[in-house]
């Protein structure tokens, strides 16, 4: 099949504007893997795929199209086939986005990996998709790489109950769960058995070297159908550690508070912004009627809530900011001992004591010269603190 010569779109010494020298006159399943490679090598972050236009990828910021001509429907077709499947199209039809994720294997050493998000868009006043190609790191970063601070560490690894990730999307809290999992399994005597539910996988510990610990990971609703599902499925595998991916609904935060009552560390996620926050939001998925008696049983098992949110660091990039609270046996108690619609005031007035508010995160950083006034002030404010 002819190929098409690679076209220099920018001058200079800073050009990385390449199309693919291999790009066919036509994409077929067998150049879809070593074209994705090629982005990668390219250091691309992002890629992103869409009818009536060049592919693009993102590289330090800015989009390249690295195709000379635009994709059409038949291009698309095999795209969605590959990375999803045969019945994509008709999963996008039906008005859902599709979330999964993609790998690659070059050798028997290496795995490229991906996060893909396929959407249904209007091109042309056609139904056509987008294709959005997230480059996940080989390895989870290390607690340390993401600064996390020692507090927070230190209450990570209860020996059972629950532990809460909470932000809004892209908040990076699968990032911060990775960089969790790798602490413990980098702990001398590992992890045990960790059972991870996740929509999609995004990060996997082949690299790290822990003989203490066997980690297996299921994909929602590739190999079960949703994180409810998973954690019935946990309980009956006899594993030390939990991960749900997302805890949104009633029957996924039932299924989760019931692991952890049966002696397992769970840890889960929710989209919430700020610890008092969260523990309402949780309860409010409830009847009135079953809230009170599961006020109490999460409150048994809750052992940390960190919320998480990412802002522009001065002079580029990105940093996390983060407000939390431990819940010792003395603040479960003296929060059991009161009706849990008076939870969130008590919960605000005490993290001082057992953690740190948004607030206060902010303003170490902000007076560290890291972040601007203007983010300073928004998350000043952002979760009531």
């Amino acid at each position: 099949m002819a190929t098409r010569k690679p076209v220099s779109l920018l001058k200079g010494e800073d050009n990385v504007a390449e199309t693919w020298p291999e790009e066919p006159d036509r994409f077929i399943d067998d150049y879809i893997d070593p074209f994705l490679l090629w982005c990668v090598k390219k250091n691309a972050s992002d890629i992103s795929i869409q009818n009536d236009r060049p592919v693009y990828s993102e590289i330090h910021g800015t989009l390249y199209p690295v195709t000379f001509r635009n994709m059409d429907a038949a291009d698309m077709a095999v795209f969605l086939t590959k990375l999803y499947g045969p019945e994509a199209q008709a999963r996008l039809a039906s008005g859902r986005d599709l979330d999964v994720s993609y790998e690659i294997r070059p050798d028997r050493y290496t795995r490229i990996r991906f996060r893909v998000n396929i959407t249904a868009i209007l091109s042309r006043g056609r139904d056509s998709a987008q294709i959005t190609m997230r480059v996940l790191p080989s390895e989870p970063p290390t607690m340390q790489d993401l600064k996390i601070e020692e507090e927070i560490i230190e209450s990570w690894a209860p020996r059972q109950g629950m532990v809460i990730i909470t932000g809004p999307t892209g908040s990076g809290k699968t990032t911060l769960l990775a960089a969790g999992n790798r602490m413990i399994m980098e702990r001398p005597q590992g992890c045990g058995k960790m059972l991870t539910y996740e929509a999609p996988i995004e990060f996997t510990y082949d690299t790290i070297n822990s003989p203490r610990s066997l980690v297996a990971q299921s994909e929602i609703p590739r190999h079960l159908p949703d994180f409810a599902t998973g954690v019935r499925n946990a309980l009956r595998r006899k594993p030390e550690i939990i991960l749900v991916g997302e805890s949104r609904d009633r029957e996924t935060i039932n299924a989760s508070i019931e692991a952890a009552q049966t002696g397992h560390a769970v840890y889960t996620t929710t989209h919430t912004l700020g610890v008092a926050n969260t523990v309402q939001r949780m309860l409010s998925t409830y009847d009135m009627e079953e809230r009170e008696e599961r006020a109490i049983a999460l409150m048994e098992t809750l052992r940390l809530i960190v919320t998480q949110v990412l802002v522009p660091r001065i002079g580029g990039g990105r940093m996390g900011v983060r407000e939390w609270m431990k819940f010792p046996d003395e603040v479960r108690e003296k929060l059991m001992d009161m009706h849990f619609t008076k939870w969130p005031n008590e919960i605000q007035r005490s993290i001082n004591q057992y953690g740190q508010t948004m607030e206060r995160s902010a303003e170490i950083i902000f007076e560290d010269g890291l972040i601007d006034r203007r983010h300073y002030l928004l998350l000043s404010s952002s979760t009531g603190s």
